[in-house]
């Protein structure tokens, strides 16, 4: 009779256990969570070093006043526009430059360059800012203070620090109050087998192809081999940070 009292509370404590481990779970940065889903699926896949994902923007294809690679990735994570750019997050947005000898104007898209060496990462006090090993530059939101030393070190503006309460939420990239946010390269996608991003699709999709994505360690790759046999430009690149996004006017 007493074991068959005794029994239920064990199941009752491994119950609880379990509960208390997934809720854990949920509370890590999103590309880890993912990476976690994707490999209780198939225990071969998981985030690895012999990839590093990377971008390739051809200046020349993109198109003046097009805004699709922006808009895909404010729906892709669900970031609103409050009618403030300069408190609006902005994860991707759209810069001109102006040639002062010639007066050619290029447009180019702009976000987190997932540089190899972030400077995001280095003054991060909390281990917030991360670079995983396929070379996504990340920012985990559950332990992000807001400190916005990041902000501060990156020399491409490419971070947000989200000053409004998210009312919006996307359940693979979550946002919150008070912290610093950026381009992922779409990790959740990647971390579910994808090869492309959302700016990328939606570039394509336009018909203007400005946007290359793609694995820069593999050398049969599409965009590995484009920049094999093409010139293509770092954006400040006497910093030395060996950036994954890479630009070309050709």
């Amino acid at each position: 009779m007493s074991n068959r009292n005794d029994q239920p509370d064990l199941d009752r404590r491994k119950f609880v256990s379990l509960t208390a481990a997934a809720a854990a779970a949920t509370m890590v940065a999103p590309g880890v969570l993912l990476q976690s889903v994707a490999s209780a699926k198939d225990p071969g896949h998981g985030v690895s070093g012999s990839v590093r994902w990377g971008m390739l923007i051809d200046t020349s294809k993109c198109a003046d006043g097009c805004s699709a690679c922006v808009d895909a990735c404010n729906k892709e994570n669900a970031i609103p526009s409050h009618g403030r750019p300069e408190t609006d997050p902005v994860w991707i947005r759209k810069v001109k430059l102006r040639d002062l000898q010639t007066g050619k104007v290029t447009n180019l898209p702009l976000m987190c360059q997932h540089c190899e060496y972030p400077p995001c990462v280095d003054v991060c006090p909390t281990g917030a800012s991360f670079k995983r090993k396929d070379g996504v530059v990340m920012v985990d939101r559950h332990t992000c203070i807001g400190c916005r030393y990041c902000m501060m070190a990156c020399p491409y503006k490419a971070r947000s620090f989200v000053h409004e309460v998210t009312t919006e939420h996307s359940v693979v990239s979550p946002r919150g109050k008070g912290c610093v946010e950026s381009c992922n390269l779409c990790a959740f996608w990647l971390d579910r087998g994808a090869t492309t991003t959302a700016c990328a699709t939606a570039c394509a999709n336009e018909g203007h192809h400005a946007i290359l994505f793609g694995d820069l360690k593999d050398p049969n790759s599409e965009i590995a081999r484009w920049l094999r046999n093409n010139s293509s430009r770092e954006i400040r690149e006497d910093l030395g940070l060996n950036t994954g996004v890479r630009y070309s006017s050709v």
